[in-house]
């Protein structure tokens, strides 16, 4: 199936739709039914039937039908964050005594997750993604997950999925890789191996910065359990009002990546060139290291990537985020807005050298203005920092 038609067109034409353009909205918190036998057995298998809105519901369904064939997934679960889906997610794949690899730099929140398990008896070991020989000495008996995001976090490093992917199976290694930065129109880790893959829809998917959700989509096998046990149990419900805004983000979502992507290779290139920038980490550059792997797994870059500024002075980096006018300051990225975050003047510094992040590194999310403004506005802030 074409993206655009799944985007635009999915699930949209039901009979229970009466030909409206946009699906209903089934603000409703339960569904009732005509027996105590009905009832019974609707409940048997709660993650297929309607029954409550904290398990399922039928707009929320119209997005899970979308995100799982643009992912070319058996099955899709939507939740109320992108955390939602990922603690969801991983919880259901471990036990106490088990281990996880983490492969390269990833979100976060998703390593602070990690760390929150240790009190449950999980383990995790993180291993440079241009170090593959540390896998061997990393994994253990116990290790159950092998965990990555390509581009990774912060720096926007290309891992080669199939390889990993390929390591991980022969071991029986379940993989989760997290395809926020991407999209599905752009990367569809599955087919190249990936178990399970997972999404914060607040960002490109919804495209307007105004919603929360996630989801995790991949084999029924995988992804079903999840939905009866850790979905229910966590109450990470997304609601029908916000599936309903991202099946609009759907909607434009292979134009508006089209339009991120140009606009952020455009202002990338400017600032590769200009002398006050030490380097730009993005993927879509040739320059980049990873360029030439990315092109085998991606069909198209996005507009969230890092600079590295050529000081150590914590002054100059935020002299340069504040004299940004067109670039809000602000955490998430994805939108119509462009954003600027700079890790230095938010993250610990212990972290930060965890993570291998520089002091003078800078992330910006390109949006949907015009590029030559925003060009403009990172050569004046360049200019004055």
């Amino acid at each position: 199936m074409d993206d655009a038609w799944i985007c635009g067109r999915l699930g949209e034409d039901e009979s229970w739709q009466l030909g409206a353009v946009n699906p209903p909205v089934y603000e409703t918190s339960l569904f009732t039914f005509p027996t105590a036998g009905a009832l019974t057995e609707g409940l048997s298998a709660e993650d297929e039937n309607y029954v409550y809105s904290r398990g399922t519901n039928p707009t929320v369904d119209v997005l899970q039908r979308k995100l799982a064939a643009l992912e070319r997934a058996e099955r899709a679960k939507c939740f109320g964050s992108g955390m939602g889906a990922i603690s969801a997610t991983i919880s259901s794949l471990v036990s106490a005594g088990d281990h996880v690899i983490v492969l390269g730099a990833v979100y976060g929140p998703t390593t602070q997750f990690l760390r929150y398990l240790e009190k449950f008896g999980v383990s995790h070991t993180t291993v440079h993604a241009d170090n593959p020989a540390a896998l061997d000495s990393a994994v253990k008996p116990t290790t159950r997950l092998l965990y990555l995001e390509s581009p990774s976090y912060m720096r926007y490093g290309i891992i080669d999925i199939r390889a990993f992917t390929a390591w991980a199976r022969g071991r029986g290694i379940t993989t989760v890789m997290d395809n926020t930065w991407s999209t599905p129109i752009f990367q569809k880790p599955l087919t190249m191996g990936v178990d399970l893959v997972v999404h914060s829809l607040s960002k490109y998917i919804g495209g307007h910065s105004d919603l929360v959700g996630g989801v995790v989509a991949g084999p029924a096998r995988l992804v079903r359990p999840i939905a009866q046990t850790e979905y229910q149990l966590l109450g990470a419900a997304l609601s029908a009002h916000e599936a309903s805004k991202a099946i609009k983000g759907l909607r434009t979502l292979p134009l508006r990546m089209r339009a991120h992507q140009e606009r952020g290779l455009e202002v990338a290139e400017f600032l590769a060139g200009h002398p006050a920038v030490r380097a730009v980490n993005h993927p879509g550059l040739p320059s980049h290291p990873g360029h030439a792997l990315a092109r085998t797994q991606m069909t198209g870059f996005s507009s969230v990537f890092s600079v590295e500024l050529g000081t150590e002075d914590l002054a100059t980096v935020a002299r340069f985020v504040d004299g940004l006018r067109h670039f809000r300051t602000g955490v998430s990225w994805g939108g119509f807005e462009s954003l600027v975050n700079a890790p230095a003047l938010t993250t610990q510094e212990s972290v930060r050298a965890t993570m291998g992040i520089p002091l003078g590194l800078v992330r910006l999310s390109v949006g949907l203005e015009d590029a030559s403004a925003l060009v403009a506005d990172l050569a004046g802030a360049l200019e004055t920092s």
